[in-house]
Formats: C-alpha cells, sequence, structure tokens
C-alpha cells in the first residue's frame, strides 16, 4: 500500500497543482489555499523549486537565464530541492493533519525532463522515489491551456519573472508542445489521482473548478460549504 492510500483514514491532504508555462499554478495555488483556510481548514502552501533555504537556494541556479544546464543536472537538483521540502516542510504538516498545497511536483520533472527533453521516465520515477521517500499526492490538478496562451501569458508578464525555460534556445515551442503532452499522458494515466481543469478560462471560473477537483477530498461539512 503507499503512502497516499494509508492516509485516506487521516486529515492531512497532499494537493499539487500542475501545469505547462503561463498556467496560472501560482495563483491558483494561492487561491486554493485561501479557500481552503476560509472555511476552516489549517493549510500548508509551498512551492516547486523552493518552500526552504536550501529549496530557494537551488531555484536560484535552476531558474537563472545565465547558466545552461544539461536535463539531468536539472532533473537531480529539482530532487535536491524537492527531497528537502518533502522532509523539512510537507510530512511534518501532513502529520499534523493540515492540507499541503504546492505549486508543482515529481510531475513536473516528467513532464519538463522526460518528456520535454527526453530523459527515461521510469528512470526519473526512480529518482523522484527517492528524494519524497514514495510520497504521492493525494490529488494532482492538471492547469491545462494551449501552448501559445501560456507562453503569451508569460511574455507579457514581468520580465523578472521569467526564467530560461521560456527564452533558451533549447526549450523552443516544439519543447514546450512535448511538455504539455507529457502532462496530459500522465493524467490520463492516472485518473483517480489526476483532475483536469481548463486554464484558458477566466481566472473566477478556474479557481471554482479547482476547488470542485478537490472537494472529494474535503471533510463532508466543508466539501458541502458553497465555492
Amino acid at each position: 500500500m503507499n503512502e497516499r492510500a494509508q492516509r485516506q483514514g487521516g486529515s492531512g491532504r497532499f494537493i499539487t497543482l500542475e501545469g505547462p508555462d503561463g498556467a496560472g499554478k501560482s495563483i491558483h495555488a494561492e487561491r486554493l489555499a485561501a479557500a481552503l483556510r476560509a472555511r476552516g481548514l489549517t493549510v500548508t502552501l509551498v512551492r516547486e523549486p523552493g518552500g526552504t533555504a536550501l529549496g530557494e537556494a537551488v531555484r536560484r541556479i535552476l531558474l537563472d537565464r545565465g547558466l545552461v544546464h544539461a536535463p539531468a543536472a536539472d532533473a537531480l537538483l529539482f530532487n535536491a530541492a524537492r527531497a528537502q521540502l518533502v522532509a523539512e516542510v510537507v510530512r511534518p504538516a501532513l502529520a499534523r493533519g493540515e492540507v499541503v498545497v504546492c505549486d508543482r511536483y515529481a510531475d513536473s520533472t516528467l513532464a519538463y525532463q522526460g518528456h520535454g527533453s527526453g530523459m527515461d521516465l521510469e528512470a526519473l520515477r526512480v529518482v523522484a522515489a527517492v528524494s519524497t521517500g514514495g510520497l504521492v499526492p493525494d490529488r494532482t490538478i492538471l492547469l491545462d491551456l494551449p501552448v501559445e496562451v501560456g507562453l503569451e501569458r508569460r511574455r507579457r508578464g514581468p520580465a523578472a519573472e521569467q526564467t530560461r525555460f521560456e527564452d533558451d534556445a533549447r526549450h523552443d515551442r516544439a519543447f514546450h508542445d512535448r511538455v504539455r503532452a507529457g502532462f496530459l499522458a500522465l493524467a490520463e494515466a492516472e485518473p483517480a489521482r489526476w483532475r483536469v481543469v481548463d486554464a484558458a478560462a477566466a481566472e473566477e471560473r478556474v479557481a471554482a473548478d479547482v476547488l470542485v477537483a478537490v472537494g472529494d477530498l474535503l471533510p463532508t461539512s466543508v466539501a458541502e460549504v458553497g465555492v
């Protein structure tokens, strides 16, 4: 029995938001956390890479537009930050019975370094299992939208928030197409865990759909509260 199944009888829940660049993961992770707190739940909100002193240092390396990384180096760095986040923040919060909302998790490595850059998916799964100790989300929400829409959103956003994944010549339109297709394939392969939300819709609609997507994980008295 995996760790996700073992938690079903407890109150701690682990929710991750995934999706291609420009899908609005950070915004909707924050909105989901706020909505759950408004319903009386204790929520820990984290992001990848980051969330710890080590993770934030790794984040600066990973997203530095002046550095060139091999895909394997990216995968190992993401997983190093992930290991620290799980050990230092996520597991303790779940043990306290909290809801953990995470902006990206191990599925991003499968989509970007696996489907996008061509690394072996099974090898990446082994590395992720080591870094997380087998911790699997209770629910993963895929914020899906056309690649051109997401990249245009990123281009219109603050320049300081853009990363080498948007402007590196190796991360062209074909790369982002593969990443999106990878996310959709992951969701199709594990429908019990994943929910797909149309991230091209208006922000309020997306926020409502995200909340509905986690409703079955919440205590009945909470889930019955209107969106």
